[in-house]
């Protein structure tokens, strides 16, 4: 059975990109388009698509009152977001996500058509094959807690003791990263002692306003990193987009960002958790916890598996939680995770660790 798409947007060249992308992809169909978020919400009702592809910045009714009405009206529809690298499309598009939007892709911003055209068509075909996926699963998406309670069933948590405690958390995250983020980053304790070090897979932009948007919701500093700058105790460091990040020594005992842009991406990934779990590995040993939670693809196991080597404490969310059972699916049937939990759960946990 085909997917069925409408298109969102108030351009007419994005409106005809999108849809002669979609129409090329196999089991997508695209059953209609709209301007604005007013007449998109009256296609929805008659059209009864699956999916719709939406621009944030639309005039009469935008993205983010579109994704309201959708939430307010509990239409049965999920959305991919096209959004601009500009900070205040970055700052709409977590807004967007934390309303339940299932994905976001960069519009991108060459000057040839045809390589914008190719890189929308690649970044909507890798976010629709996870769509497919996940949908097939029979796991149904999770609309964001904001709006509903979120049901969630508890599975069994495999127990796990140690007497060491952990002097870091390190945190791998990808599709459906901001909103389970924004449930899970408030209840860690503001005074938790220790620094958490955060990659989720974002383009450059989106991960500063991210972090703004974390920290406004939590105790703890939620700051982008920055190259150089000193490690400390209850600080949430992201990694930019399109940087590796990795922790290394510093002066005596400090340990100090690294960020680098000319560092290739892995798992087709920048920044990648593969590249910050070695290197919490090879600084803190066994005093880590490592976490996988939401997400596409495997970026993190072969991190995982190094850390664990060296003593670390591994979480990987359950798979009902997830947006997609990607990430801590590899993890967990790898027999990398210590411990298994629904995200509502994975504050503690965490806790528990320290």
């Amino acid at each position: 059975m085909k997917i069925k798409v409408l298109v969102v947007d108030d351009t007419i060249f994005y409106r005809k990109v999108v849809s002669d992308i979609l129409n090329e992809l196999p089991g997508i169909e695209v059953v209609g388009t709209a301007n604005n978020g007013e007449i998109a919400l009256s296609r929805i009702r008659s059209l009864k698509p699956d999916l719709i592809t939406l621009d944030i910045e639309m005039p009469v009714m935008n993205g983010l009152q579109l994704l309201e009405e959708i939430n307010k009206q509990d239409l049965k529809i999920d959305t991919i977001m096209l959004s601009s690298k500009t900070l205040r499309s970055s700052e709409a598009t977590m807004q967007a996500l934390q309303l339940g939007a299932f994905d976001f892709i960069a519009k991108p911003d060459d000057s040839s058509a045809d390589v914008n055209k190719q890189q929308i068509k690649k970044s909507l075909n890798s976010i629709l094959q996870a769509y497919k996926r996940h949908t097939q699963s029979g796991l149904k998406i999770k609309k964001s807690s904001f709006i509903k309670p979120l049901q969630i069933r508890r599975p069994a948590v495999k127990s796990f003791k140690r007497t060491e405690k952990s002097h870091v958390i390190a945190i791998g995250i990808s599709t459906g990263g901001p909103n389970a983020l924004a449930k899970m980053i408030p209840k860690l304790p503001a005074d938790i002692g220790v620094p958490i070090l955060l990659v989720q897979h974002m383009p450059p932009v989106f991960t500063a306003s991210l972090a703004k948007s974390l920290d406004q919701k939590s105790g703890l500093a939620v700051k982008e990193a920055a190259n150089g700058e000193e490690v400390l105790p209850n600080t949430v460091y992201i990694a930019p987009g399109g940087s590796q990040m990795m922790v290394a020594s510093g002066i005596g005992m400090k340990k100090i960002i690294r960020i680098s842009a000319d560092a290739p991406a892995e798992n087709n990934c920048k920044p990648s958790v593969d590249y910050l779990f070695r290197s919490v590995s090879r600084e803190y040993g066994s005093k880590s916890t490592c976490v996988i939670m939401t997400g596409m693809g495997m970026d993190g196991k072969l991190g995982m598996t190094i850390t664990r080597a060296g003593g670390a404490i591994s979480i990987a969310q359950e798979a009902e939680s997830c947006v997609v059972y990607g990430m801590p699916k590899a993890v967990i049937e790898a027999g990398l995770a210590d411990i298994i939990a629904p995200l509502e759960n994975i504050a503690d946990e965490i806790t528990k660790t320290l």
